[in-house]
């Protein structure tokens, strides 16, 4: 589990006193997570990383994140599941959370929407686009 500081992305971040956007990305491949994690952090977000649902869960409780990216082929619990146990949890049920997901297949996104995500970015991942996608989702449930 690590906590990655940056200076927070000032289109998001109406003044310096505010805490800076964070994003937890669970994914169990360590070279998926640190791309994103680059990619996110040149765009001034404070990235958080789990591995697994337990440390998805910890991460979480201990001080909820302004998004969840969520890998959907997760071991032991996958991210439909563990996307369920976030919206029956109510700390974290108001929380976006987006697939970031490999399941590109003829009905996976609409799956992924039924399972309780707000939304769905394939692997594999456009980099150009993705800060972009995350901006989005951000803006939408932060009323911007």
């Amino acid at each position: 589990m690590r906590v990655y500081n940056y200076t927070p992305y000032e289109n998001f971040s109406a003044s310096p006193e505010e805490k800076p956007l964070r994003i937890l990305y669970i994914e169990d491949y360590a070279d998926n997570r640190m791309l994103i994690r680059r990619v996110l952090m040149a765009e001034g977000y404070v990235v958080l990383e789990a591995a697994n649902a337990q440390e998805a869960l910890k991460l979480a409780l201990s001080d909820p994140p302004d998004l969840i990216l969520m890998d959907i082929n997760l071991p032991e619990v996958d991210g439909y599941t563990l996307t369920a146990r976030f919206r029956s949890t109510p700390l974290l049920a108001h929380i976006p959370v987006v697939a970031l997901t490999a399941n590109v297949m003829k009905g996976d996104r609409e799956r992924v929407l039924e399972a309780g995500c707000d939304g769905y970015i394939q692997k594999p991942v456009d980099i150009d686009q993705l800060p972009w996608q995350i901006s989005k989702y951000l803006r939408k449930s932060k009323g911007f």
